[in-house]
């Protein structure tokens, strides 16, 4: 069973989606196990060969993510006596995530990039979309609305005495 969802304000510092999110997925290995089972690397000995994990660490993460309903074992298609990860829909719901990490780290972290995503027939260039009205998300467009009292943009301001 997944673990409960993490109160933002337990954490310390800023309440923040992120800084929780972080919580269950922010370390290297994680991130790279996850990407693993998306490209459809289901079996430890694969996830553990593709990303270079230390073994103990990973099962270490991938016993995390399994907790917190990121990844689920089950049986394997292939043989039933062995299991695998598969993405969960929170799981899943990581993939632009990565997507834009990848084109982040493109642009910004590596000399060539050793892989591409394509759309078609051509590189993908990720953006985001606001599902709502369907427009793309301009940064110019978006504010933000804090929600935890007696914080603001520019930090934490306790009550006036």
């Amino acid at each position: 069973m997944p673990r409960p969802p993490i109160d933002p304000t337990s954490l310390p510092g800023r309440p923040c989606s992120i800084a929780s999110a972080l919580e269950i997925v922010g370390d290297r290995w994680s991130l790279l196990a996850i990407r693993e089972v998306m490209f459809g690397n289901h079996r430890f000995g694969e996830i553990a060969r593709n990303t270079g994990a230390p073994r103990d660490r990973l099962s270490a993460r991938l016993k995390g993510l399994v907790q917190a309903g990121v990844l689920e074992r089950r049986p394997s298609e292939h043989d039933p006596r062995y299991e695998g990860y598969h993405l969960t829909e929170a799981g899943r719901d990581l993939a632009p995530v990565l997507r834009t990490l990848l084109a982040w780290g493109d642009r910004w972290a590596v000399t060539s990039p050793p892989m591409r995503m394509l759309h078609h027939d051509h590189p993908l260039a990720p953006a985001t979309i606001c599902t709502t009205c369907g427009e793309l998300a301009d940064p110019a467009d978006l504010t933000r609305e804090t929600r935890i009292p007696h914080w603001t943009d520019a930090g934490h301001e306790p009550p006036a005495a």
